[in-house]
């Protein structure tokens, strides 16, 4: 088999299509325009980039980063959690990654008279089997497109729209129109050729898309016309090609470059963990309260933002009818960012660094800055601000790893600690921590009064234990929670573990304040716990709540608080396997569990309390439509618990019509705030007769014949 150039032909035929002469010295000339506009637009970029925002080191650990970079930014797992577009992305994204290759290899050949360096990898087999994977990965991208343009223009699905009003732009149109037209172009382009040389070439049957279109859509067509519609095509497809690297930084298609890297730049800390104020003293201001105040990544991750909308689709405040929206509050960051940046470049350039901020805000005004707005109350509203619940699903779901949650609360710090703005209800839990430790501001001296009848011994009194069981506020202070406390310390007692607890030594974890802002109140908790702690020499925890679990797990350790920490359902489902727990007594029905969010997102744990479930005789489970990484936020997180919802319908009451919908009697959880959430639920909806919510423990210790069961008979078990 003789050569083939890129278009195709033997060296001997090409002048039947090109006259040679100039050709290359153009061809060229505006590659070198494309790509002087494109490096003038990623420069443009990353001026803006660097212009605002506080330093953070997300370079560190690089094998981790350059890990996370080929899982996330090259293999795309993230993206293909989601089917639809997790294949449409795919079959773009592989297919022109293969092509970019592929013209990059054709390129080093290209020579109008002679293959590059005198030799052609394009022969016999290699070629055929090259030419195959052009084509098929060709279509691959045809399809991924028309796939986009189906779900964007025909089907329309809310996660692409906020309230309604959609969010495609003409840009949107352009990315996919001009993806369109250079796969097109280009099987158009070997069709042409195909249909003038097929006599010459019979095995370009490899090219089998375009020896399609050769054979039925270009049959009948003189020579004389294809040769010059191939030439049409040729410089048509060219410039597409050329206009698509030239658009790249300008466009939404600059997510090629920024997503990968946001990927790269992705924290490695513990999911959910939240960066603490380390100077209190000298800080003259807290948390974000402007756009400087957020880091360079935090302001980075708005422009990684491809507004895909995963992270919408789950957010219980956005589809409990709330203003918030993740991806609405980045994009604002992103608009608010692109109008301040440019000006903070100018500032930057006309004003000494002596003169200081007062010289910065003379110059930057005089350049004419747009008017300065408030980040939080303006550019992100309150509402929005104070909707979330911290649930974790826009972060947990979110293909390009952009990190909401923080900003969120770093603007809740602002709020909270700086301009002292937060609603009565916070005010009110934050005094009752400070003066009690708990929100309820009920008597620290009752914290162990539960304890009193079952003979558990304090660390004051033995602090030779194997485990603190680290009972938290809702299990010391809530009359419901005291009986999980309750039921799980039998559970325990029963299993022969060795556990004391701190008793009135114990404080609150902190975690509301924390994630509502108040960071001071946070570590002071903290602080105080952990020189409780440390003095028992503690070692292993065992919390029942997933907020003290979590803070405890992550957050502490940055204050000198290292311990194993466990939650309930984890010691069970262990327990269980051990056979040091008998689970003797049928307790019938039909059972669905709910996946709170920091047992389940933050850290991982699903499995445990299914095994516990299905361990136990006479169960039977059934999965809310919403569940595991996918759950449905009971409501109360991110401080909620202690705020009225009075906009848009109760996320807890949402929550519980999903586990009404799969006709359980019986709602498991493993979280005291669900708990709560979900017993109001099932009132607010009067579905006292027919559905209860229980903690783990309290079923456990029902099947273990220690208590009997006080829920309602499940109808629906058969």
């Amino acid at each position: 088999m003789e050569h083939i150039s890129p278009i195709g032909i033997g060296n001997e035929g090409r002048e039947v299509f090109w006259n040679a002469q100039g050709f290359e010295t153009i061809l060229f000339l505006l590659t070198a325009v494309s790509m002087a506009i494109f490096a003038y637009g990623v420069y443009r970029r990353w001026t803006l980039w660097k212009a605002m925002g506080k330093e953070e080191i997300r370079w560190d650990e690089l094998p981790a980063r350059i890990k996370a970079l080929i899982v996330n930014g090259f293999l795309q797992i993230k993206t293909w959690k989601d089917a639809y577009p997790g294949i449409m992305h795919g079959l773009i994204f592989f297919g022109f990654f293969v092509l970019i290759f592929g013209a990059a290899f054709d390129a080093g050949e290209f020579h109008i008279t002679e293959p590059l360096f005198g030799w052609s990898f394009n022969r016999g087999n290699f070629y055929l089997g090259f030419a195959f994977l052009m084509q098929a990965f060709g279509l691959c991208v045809l399809i991924g497109v028309l796939m986009a343009m189906l779900r964007r223009y025909v089907i329309k699905p809310e996660r692409l729209a906020y309230k309604g009003k959609s969010d495609n732009t003409a840009d949107d149109a352009v990315a996919l129109l001009l993806i369109l037209g250079i796969v097109v172009t280009g099987f158009l382009i070997s069709a042409l050729r195909i249909h003038v040389t097929y006599q010459q070439a019979p095995w370009e049957w490899v090219r089998f898309v375009s020896w399609g279109i050769a054979a039925y859509a270009l049959a009948g067509v003189e020579t004389s016309t294809a040769l010059t519609l191939h030439k049409i095509m040729w410089w048509t497809h060219t410039f597409i090609v050329l206009g698509f690297i030239a658009y790249i930084p300008y466009s939404r298609l600059l997510h090629i470059i920024t997503t990968p890297a946001n990927h790269f730049f992705a924290s490695l800390k513990p999911t959910g963990y939240l960066e603490p104020i380390r100077d209190f003293e000298n800080a003259e201001s807290f948390g974000a309260g402007k756009l400087e105040d957020f880091t360079w990544k935090q302001i980075f991750d708005s422009e990684a933002c491809t507004r895909c909308g995963r992270c919408q689709d789950g957010c219980p405040a956005y589809l409990s009818g709330k203003p918030l929206s993740p991806k609405k509050m980045i994009q604002d960051i992103k608009t608010y960012w692109l109008e301040k940046a440019p000006t903070a470049i100018k500032a930057k350039a006309v004003v000494p660094a002596a003169e200081g901020a007062e010289g910065a805000a003379q110059a930057t005004e005089a350049e004419g800055a747009a008017p300065e707005k408030a980040l939080v109350g303006e550019v992100i509203d309150l509402h929005e601000l104070w909707a979330c619940t911290n649930c974790m699903y826009c972060m947990e779901h979110c293909s390009a790893s952009i990190e909401h949650v923080p900003k969120i609360v770093n603007m809740r710090q602002y709020k909270v600690l700086t301009e002292a703005d937060f609603s009565p209800e916070l005010q009110l839990t934050y005094r009752n921590m400070e003066n009690n430790s708990n929100p309820w501001g009920i008597g620290a001296h009752l914290r162990a009064d539960w304890a009193k009848e079952l003979g558990i011994k304090t660390m004051a009194e033995d602090a030779n234990v194997e485990y603190l069981f680290y009972v938290g506020c809702a299990g010391s202070f809530d009359d419901r929670g005291k009986k999980v406390t309750v039921a799980f310390a039998k559970v325990l007692q029963a299993a022969g573990v060795s556990f004391g607890i701190l008793g009135n030594e114990e404080g609150c974890c902190g975690d509301s304040a924390m994630r509502g802002g108040n960071e001071y109140l946070f570590q002071s908790q903290a602080q105080a716990n952990i020189e409780v702690m440390n003095g028992y020499g503690v070692k292993k925890i065992i919390t029942t709540c997933p907020h003290g679990y979590n803070a405890l797990k992550k957050d502490y350790p940055t204050f000198g608080g290292n311990y194993e920490v466990y939650h309930h359902t984890e010691i069970i489902a262990d327990l269980i396997a051990k056979g040091k727990i008998k689970l003797s007594k049928p307790v019938e029905g039909l059972f669905t569990y709910h996946d709170s969010c920091f047992l389940g997102r933050y850290n991982d744990v699903y499995a445990q309390p299914r095994q516990i479930l299905n361990a136990i005789p006479g169960v039977k489970l059934a999965e809310m439509e919403r569940n595991m990484s996918k759950s449905f936020c009971c409501g109360a997180g991110g401080a909620r618990m202690w705020m009225e919802e009075d906009i848009g319908d109760r996320i807890n009451n949402m929550r519980t019509d999903q586990a009404a919908a799969t006709n359980a009697g019986t709602v498991a959880v493993g979280c005291p705030f669900c708990l709560t959430m979900l017993s109001d639920g099932i009132k607010d909806r009067q579905l006292t007769e027919k559905m209860v919510a229980l903690d783990i423990s309290e079923i456990v210790l029902k099947a273990m014949g220690l208590e009997e069961s006080k829920a309602p008979v499940d109808t629906c078990a058969t």
